[in-house]
């Protein structure tokens, strides 16, 4: 058993501003094979992620605390949507369609809840459009 609380959540963000890529994950899945990806995962603003897309897996967020933006593109790279999420707005999360180009950028120091499907695949090149 695990509890997400406060002591957890601070000690994530403190690792993720010490991490070079700011940003840090806390895995609750047991490896990588297992049939669902849970993970928490602390960003701060500066954090560098690739807009991409999982052509095999829906994925949904839930900001724990902090605000991130959620971007939607088409294929030609083009902002078609966005999100803000933060608990303070009462917007707490996302779920985002399998096959959907997507990224986000931090605007407050964040902790989000993140769950994908199993088994975790690294997104290869031809699933990346360009960084924010």
């Amino acid at each position: 058993m695990k509890i997400i609380n406060q002591a957890l959540l601070d000690s994530l963000q403190n690792e993720a501003r010490k991490d070079s890529r700011k940003r840090k994950n806390y895995n609750f899945h047991e490896d990588l094979s297992a049939p669902a990806q849970r993970l928490l995962n602390a960003l701060e603003p500066g954090t560098s992620i690739p807009v991409h897309r999982h052509p095999h897996t829906a994925e949904t967020y839930v900001v724990l605390r902090g605000e991130i933006e959620v971007q939607f593109f088409n294929d030609a790279g083009m902002i078609t949507e966005s999100a803000t999420l933060s608990p303070s707005t009462g917007n707490y999360g996302i779920h985002i369609l399998a096959g959907t180009w997507h990224g986000l950028k931090v605007l407050k120091s964040a902790v989000i809840f993140e769950v994908k499907d199993g088994p975790y695949a690294p997104v290869t090149p031809d699933n990346i459009l360009h960084s924010l």
